[in-house]
């Protein structure tokens, strides 16, 4: 199984690395470029960086699926290839915006109200399947205390839903400094990849699809660190909203994505603050800007302002000990 999931690790880190080469300036030919926000002003610079640079760990992933996880398919086991499947179908909602963002050149693509429908739709689908090819229990583990409590299925369905929308919508909040979303995201899937050690063979599978992330992540990394050569673009954060959404559902411990995932919760929470203390108090704000890492950029609360490099270095850094964290909570579950 180490073995398996080293080379999973390692092609697709020598793909998106390999790709990524010839990829980029594909995309600064085609001028698929990003637009920067105007309020965000201080990341004028970087408008005309090529986007939808999600595409290169998306493919890795999809070749280590097809390649070193086919002897699994070949005993009916297809679990990695349902989730890479659920993920896609939100990629596919991000290159559907960022499409439209670099048609229109400007940085709005999509509507609010079509990404969420577009996402409830593939969200509740997502949970049809499972239901139908048995993947999908409506009992909730409690990590940590190791209890299953029963629901009753509306309420789950509806619980499923939300956290599926939430976490798409959380990393995507997430990618607004190079590198972000990417570092924040690969301490989450090695975490995947840990339970599986722990767990038993019976998910080497899903790990295949978890290592392979790991790697994707870290190839396209050496791209989108700081000053970063190409962004991810809704395409890559939506997948990886949708891929973490559906390893969490798949590993059967939704919950999980509480510990795991606080980074992206700050984020989400941080522009559910702020606009709802705006609203109410008619101009007020919590923080200088939202979500939390512009808050950071712009110097809030303590005067100093972050580098991106620094803000990378907290989120992945509180991530990685979220990792750990969530680990020790669900190790010994079976």
């Amino acid at each position: 199984m180490t073995i398996q999931l080293l080379c999973a690790f390692v092609l697709a880190f020598l793909f998106a690395t390999a790709f990524g080469k010839s990829y980029i300036p594909w995309l600064v030919k085609e001028k698929a470029r990003q637009e920067i926000k105007t309020e965000v002003k201080w990341h004028e610079s970087k408008s005309g960086t090529p986007t939808m640079g999600g595409v290169m760990f998306i493919l890795a992933a999809a070749l280590v699926c097809l390649t070193l996880g086919f002897p699994g398919m070949l005993h009916g086991h297809f679990e990695h290839i349902f989730v890479l499947l659920f993920a896609m179908v939100f990629g596919a909602i991000g290159l559907l915006d960022d499409w439209k963002k670099i048609r229109k050149k400007e940085n709005s693509g999509l509507s609010s109200n079509e990404k969420f429908l577009l996402q409830l739709v593939a969200a509740l689908a997502f949970l049809l399947v499972m239901k139908k090819m048995g993947f999908l229990h409506t009992s909730l583990f409690l990590p940590l205390s190791g209890r299953t409590v029963m629901m009753p299925a509306w309420l789950y369905y509806v619980f499923a839903v939300f956290v599926i929308v939430g976490t798409v919508n959380a990393v995507n909040i997430t990618d607004g400094v190079d590198g972000l979303a990417t570092g924040t995201s690969i301490p989450v899937f090695l975490f995947f990849v840990l339970v599986t050690f722990a767990w038993g063979k019976d998910y080497l599978q899903l790990a295949i699809f978890a290592s392979a992330m790991v790697g994707g992540l870290i190839g396209f990394l050496t791209f989108n660190f700081n000053p970063a050569k190409v962004f991810m673009g809704d395409t890559g954060s939506l997948f990886l909203g949708g891929a973490i959404a559906a390893m969490a559902f798949a590993y059967d411990m939704p919950l999980i994505l509480i510990p795991l995932c606080v980074m992206f919760i700050i984020e989400t929470l941080s522009d559910i603050i702020q606009v709802s203390y705006f609203k109410i108090t008619h101009g007020k704000r919590v923080f200088k800007m939202a979500p939390f890492h512009h808050h950071l950029e712009m110097g809030g609360w303590t005067g100093r302002k972050w580098k991106e490099k620094e803000i990378f270095v907290l989120y992945t850094g509180i991530s990685l000990m979220c990792m750990v964290l969530s680990f020790l909570m669900v190790f010994d579950r079976f």
